[in-house]
C-alpha cells in the first residue's frame, strides 16, 4: 500500500466491509509493538456512555456478595437447588 503526498492511503474493500467502514467513518492508528492497527472509531456515542456507565456500576458493585462463608459451589447449588442430573461423586 502506498501512502500519497497528503499522507493518504487507501483501505482495501475487503478490510472496510469487515470493519463497517463506510465514507465518513472515522478510523484510528493505533501503534502496536508489530506496527500500527487501524481501529474503527464506534461514532454512536450513547452505546459507548452506556457501556461507561454499566462499568461504573459493576465497580461500586465489586465485593459486595456476601456469601457467608459458602463456596461458589454451595452457592450455586442453594441458587438453584440440587442438581439431579449430575453425578453425586
Amino acid at each position: 500500500m502506498r501512502v500519497t503526498s497528503k499522507g493518504q492511503v487507501t483501505i482495501p474493500k475487503e478490510i472496510r466491509d469487515r470493519l463497517g467502514i463506510g465514507p465518513g467513518s472515522e478510523v484510528d492508528f493505533v501503534p502496536s509493538q508489530e506496527g500500527v492497527r487501524l481501529v474503527a472509531v464506534d461514532e454512536d456515542p450513547s452505546k459507548e456512555e452506556a457501556a461507561r456507565r454499566f462499568r461504573e456500576e459493576l465497580d461500586r458493585m465489586a465485593g459486595t456478595l456476601d456469601l457467608g462463608g459458602m463456596t461458589a459451589e454451595e452457592y450455586f447449588e442453594w441458587i438453584r437447588g440440587p442438581r439431579d442430573d449430575l453425578d453425586s461423586r
